[in-house]
């Protein structure tokens, strides 16, 4: 009876090992990281990981846009009148073009500060255009989607852009009108 239960025991166990062993090299869940995104500078890689990871289905965005800008922090502050800035990259078919800025004015209820990360994709080559060569702005009609799981899933292009934002920390109270303008400057 005991060489019975010792040898189910052991056919038991080898059963969950080759199982455990068998589903241990590929987890479809598994988190992006700052590594994996084949991009140089590791503040925007980080970014985009934690976007991937927000949204899984943002993924699609990253390989069909013929190009993204990525602010990997922005901060965001009003009291009354408010205002955001930050850097970042712009990128097309996986090259980096250059960098580029963004200011927002926003005029109304507000209260706080908060910083988060903003990406934008490009439809195509005439909207990345027009975000290079111009003073690119976004009108207070056009607004970002909170990265969160399913989201991009739900989201396409408005006249060649789609805009993602995901908050990294602080509380802001807002009721506000306002716009963001960016500027471009390519790589020497």
């Amino acid at each position: 009876m005991k060489q019975v239960m010792m040898a189910a025991l052991v056919v038991t166990t080898l059963v969950v090992l080759s199982i455990t062993s068998a589903h241990a090299g590929w987890n479809p869940y598994k988190s992006e990281t700052a590594a994996n995104q084949n991009i140089q500078d590791h503040e925007v890689a980080q970014a985009i990981a934690n976007f991937k990871n927000s949204d899984p289905s943002m993924k699609a965005f990253f390989e069909k846009a013929y190009g993204f800008a990525v602010f990997p922090t922005v901060g965001k502050g009003g009291l009354g009148i408010g205002g955001a800035y930050g850097k970042g990259k712009v990128y097309s078919k996986g090259v980096l073009n250059g960098t580029s800025s963004l200011m927002q004015l926003t005029v109304g209820f507000q209260l706080g500060g908060q910083v988060y990360s903003e990406i934008i994709f490009f439809e195509d080559k005439r909207a990345l255009d027009l975000f290079k060569y111009g003073n690119f702005e976004f009108g207070a009609q056009v607004s970002a989607v909170a990265a969160t799981t399913g989201a991009s899933a739900n989201t396409d292009y408005s006249n060649g852009v789609a805009i993602f934002t995901i908050a990294k920390g602080g509380l802001m109270f807002e009721a506000s009108v306002g716009g963001q303008k960016f500027s471009f400057e390519p790589l020497n």
